[in-house]
């Protein structure tokens, strides 16, 4: 008997990140990290898939909604016709014609959307005992691009052009393989510059992560450029000081093909800044020029993310500064970044794995930066963000791009115990490669978990409200 999807559920997770200033930023001052979550369940008992989309806490009960709605459409459907072409599903998955008014493809419907799909990559890859990206990687390009969704960027890159790209790097894929199971992905930190964080805080955090062996560093600005700047000096004095180094690490060299052009420091240190979105287009030239002398390596969403002209704009009048723009974190489907790389408007491209609607998705993006050149950073961090990015670089590096070389992968403390295979990080602060054959898109959250943390009925929030 062929197996079919049957059923699913969906969970509203809440997380009282806001308690301790975890993920505050300019714009965003009172996060509560959140998972809008589903269990996909077929006719098989053992075959189970899971999947979520990120929010900061109200309105995540909305967007558990429109995951029901979404998902409604795969009840009853058989899962090796959909796996067999997950390209093809996707366009099925946003082709309801009532719901796509809502966005189209963009907004709460869209970002529900790559809960499912996301969820659905995850049963495909369980079904095959294989973590995601080995999933993705052990395809052919033919089958590479079946599974991508193509509509509306084929005058950049036509499905006939992404199987060239990818045959030009088939033959060292197993080479490239085998190094990053070896080396690992190169990270960056973010858990050191959240803005809410006391200057202690930051000071003892960050030499934290230096000696975790990080050497990119992200901190977030906006709020107010003097105290920007004063912060950002005093990540600077501890990143580029030799004394704080691990012991037998070496100086990084600047110069190298790795760091040239990031403005790292005396120690091959990076730091890059995040304003979310908080400027219009000048007063960010005018902001970022005054953070000139901490050297960033980037300025990340420094305008409104739909304003692709903005961003080109910001990044001519930071050029001569060295100051790049990254972007991408809050861009809502393929058609931005394709935007975003036409107007020659980002130096890095920030996929989020929620934003973007699941998998099928992210893998077009992967495929114009590669074809433009520009490295895919990926935004991770919140609940499970991380958990889902490593499996998506895993498969830029391996497959499409063929280069880790510049990139990093956005990596936080918080909130990695609650999944059932949590990501890591080796002593060389990269992450190490998901590699269990049940892990799937390793975003399966643990039971108790969802009995404390769900809202408003788990433990923790039935306990706090009691506090009142």
């Amino acid at each position: 008997m062929p197996i079919t999807i049957t059923h699913f559920e969906t969970r509203d997770l809440r997380f009282p990140t806001s308690l301790s200033g975890d993920g505050t930023d300019a714009m965003n001052t009172d996060c509560d990290y959140s998972a809008a979550y589903i269990i996909l369940y077929t006719s098989s008992p053992d075959l189970v898939g899971q999947g979520l989309t990120f929010t900061i806490g109200r309105g995540n009960d909305i967007v558990c909604s429109a995951i029901k709605e979404v998902a409604n459409r795969l009840i009853g459907k058989e899962v090796e016709s959909l796996f067999e072409n997950m390209g093809a599903a996707w366009d099925y998955l946003v082709a309801d014609s009532q719901l796509r008014w809502i966005g189209p493809e963009k907004g709460v419907i869209h970002i529900a959307t790559g809960a499912v799909d996301n969820a659905l990559w995850d049963l495909f890859a369980k079904s095959r005992k294989k973590p995601l990206w080995k999933l993705i990687v052990d395809m052919s390009p033919e089958e590479f691009v079946k599974a991508t969704t193509f509509r509306y960027i084929t005058d950049v890159i036509t499905p006939e052009e992404a199987i060239e790209m990818l045959k030009a790097k088939e033959a060292s894929k197993k080479e490239r393989e085998e190094k990053v199971r070896e080396l690992g992905y190169p990270a960056y930190i973010t858990s050191a510059g959240w803005l809410g964080y006391s200057d202690e805080k930051v000071v003892r955090l960050t030499k934290e992560a230096i000696a975790a062996g990080f050497n990119h560093f992200k901190m977030k600005v906006g709020a107010n450029r003097e105290d920007d700047l004063r912060r950002g000096k005093l990540i600077r004095s501890l990143i580029d000081d030799p004394q704080y180094l691990p012991a037998g690490k070496k100086p990084g060299d600047p110069n190298s093909p790795e760091l040239k052009g990031k403005n790292a420091g005396p120690t091959g240190s990076v730091l890059m800044i995040d304003a979310n979105q908080v400027w219009d287009v000048q007063p960010a030239i005018d902001y970022v020029k005054y953070l000139e002398p901490i050297k960033p390596w980037f300025i990340e969403e420094p305008t409104a993310p739909d304003d692709i002209l903005g961003h080109a704009a910001i990044r001519k009048a930071l050029k001569p500064y060295g100051i790049g723009v990254a972007t991408g974190e809050h861009a809502h489907n393929r058609m931005v970044f394709k935007q975003l790389l036409q107007a020659d408007a980002i130096d890095v491209c920030q996929i989020d794995s929620c934003r973007l609607a699941g998998v099928s998705e992210v893998l077009s993006v992967l495929l114009m930066a590669a074809k433009f050149g520009v490295p895919v950073c990926p935004h991770a961090g919140g609940i499970g963000l991380c958990e889902y990015t490593i499996h998506l670089s895993l498969i830029d590096y391996v497959v499409v791009s063929g280069s880790m070389e510049r990139n990093a992968l956005e990596f936080v403390y918080h909130l990695h115990e609650h999944f059932l295979h949590p990501c890591s990080l080796n002593s060389h602060a990269r992450y190490n490669v998901p590699n269990h054959p049940d892990e799937g898109y390793s975003i399966e959250i643990r039971k108790s978990t969802i009995a404390e943390f769900e809202y408003p009925n788990g433990s923790y929030w039935v306990q706090a409200k009691a506090n009142k």
